[in-house]
């Protein structure tokens, strides 16, 4: 099916409330993962995520994951009112106030029309200090500033913020560190990059016996994870988010690229990286390995670099499920995730995972 005939009613599915995962698995690599050829809808195995991981991986093959590190970026807020509200930190602003002491960020603000430009709110973790609401940017938008240095956020958000969990995780008190990735290295994300929360340290080193492993890093922001729009996929406007790309992987996916050896995708953000950067009708330069990609994947995506992909089970109407569509076809994406179902599969970030081989189906 063409990009240009499918409605976000093409990304729907049927879901049990009862598979949406609350926790992660007990360990990491102990949830399961359903193997899948590109376009087949009938999974090839379904089992232990950690040995039946490394049964789909070759020698030659280039791992590539997603080492973003999630910021504590949900700041509770009390109003001049009384009343309650929060930011979620998305992105540092553009433009940057003249003071160092201070920085600005591009916020969700809940309740957007509550607040009021110049209206300086109180945090409420730890002891209070201000944030000032700057201006409002979108109908959920904001640009807030902050009382630090823009190098010093992560470490004030650990005592005036909250670790972001999606909204659809309502059981809390879970391990915080459960929604990090063991390779997590560079602040900056407000999501976790969630098909590496299955990797443990002993995995990886098993995964590096087999395979050459390089890192990317994309900041998960607003245009992974708000919904699409009604209507046609087409005009959906993805929001920028923030990339980087080390010289070590840009060589070692240069060097695959030239010989051929298949690239494995950790994840959908990982892929939106190496689409970017990499695929067919790239427009970066060699030398620009840092930047901001509104890349939307959709059917009839031309696959350049991806060659397989390892992702969670995402949720309808999403930007990650056409990715998946993408990659694996409609109707084989939507005969996998009712297989899923069927199996009592785990959905969403602490879920379960699917591994298909390429070639893609589009």
């Amino acid at each position: 099916m063409a990009s240009e005939s499918l409605t976000t009613n093409d990304l729907e599915y049927a879901l049990p409330p009862t598979l949406i995962a609350q926790q992660p698995a007990e360990q990491r690599g102990s949830s399961r993962l359903m193997v899948l050829q590109a376009g087949v809808e009938e999974p090839t195995a379904i089992g232990r995520f950690d040995a039946l991981l490394l049964e789909q991986l070759r020698p030659g093959d280039l791992v590539v994951a997603n080492e973003a590190r999630v910021l504590h970026a949900r700041i509770p807020l009390r109003r001049p009112t009384g009343g309650a509200g929060e930011v979620l930190l998305l992105a540092p602003a553009e433009q940057q106030p003249a003071s160092a002491d201070t920085c600005r960020w591009v916020a969700m603000a809940r309740p957007a029309r509550k607040f009021r430009a110049g209206e300086p709110v109180a945090t409420e973790r730890a002891t209070a200090v201000a944030v000032n609401m700057v201006e409002r940017v979108g109908s959920q938008t904001w640009t807030v500033e902050l009382p630090c240095a823009l190098d010093d956020v992560p470490g004030w958000l650990l005592e005036h913020g909250e670790l972001p969990l999606p909204p659809y995780v309502t059981e809390r008190g879970q391990d915080e560190g459960r929604y990090q990735t063991v390779h997590a290295r560079v602040d900056g994300s407000v999501a976790a990059p969630t098909a590496g929360l299955h990797f443990d340290e002993a995995l990886w080193a098993r995964v590096r016996e087999l395979c050459d492993v390089a890192h990317v890093t994309l900041h998960v922001g607003a245009g992974t994870f708000l919904p699409v729009a009604e209507g046609s996929l087409d005009a959906h406007v993805m929001h920028h988010e923030r990339y980087e790309v080390s010289s070590a992987t840009d060589e070692a996916v240069r060097k695959a690229q030239t010989e051929g050896r298949r690239i494995v995708a950790i994840g959908t953000t990982t892929t939106r990286v190496l689409e970017h950067v990499y695929g067919a009708g790239a427009q970066v330069e060699p030398t620009a390995r840092a930047g901001s990609t509104d890349l939307f994947i959709l059917p009839g995506h031309r696959w350049a670099c991806v060659g397989a992909l390892l992702t969670n089970f995402h949720l309808p109407r999403s930007t990650l499920v056409a990715l998946v569509m993408a990659f694996h076809g409609r109707e084989a994406t939507l005969g996998a995730y009712r297989r899923a179902v069927d199996e009592r599969m785990r959905f969403y970030s602490f879920g379960d995972a699917m591994f298909l081989h390429g070639p893609p189906a589009s």
